[in-house]
């Protein structure tokens, strides 16, 4: 990739719901943030909050900051 391209990489299988790491790599340092999700529960919830913020609303476009405000 070119030098200031962010590389993004995605791995899938098994029994995984859902697993997702950022890593910030520099010259002899990482750094990782990660979130783990043990059921598709949490994904539903979300997903349930979203539906109820959009009833009613006018099309246009929402980012997450207008949903969790």
């Amino acid at each position: 990739r070119e030098k200031k391209e962010i590389g993004v990489h995605a791995v899938r299988g098994g029994t995984i719901v859902g697993e997702h790491t950022i890593i910030f790599a520099g010259e002899d340092e990482i750094i990782e943030i990660s979130h783990k999700a043990l059921s598709k529960k949490i994904f539903a919830v979300g997903a349930l909050k979203c539906a109820d913020f959009i009833m009613g609303k006018q099309p246009k476009l929402y980012t997450m900051k207008d949903i969790f405000n």
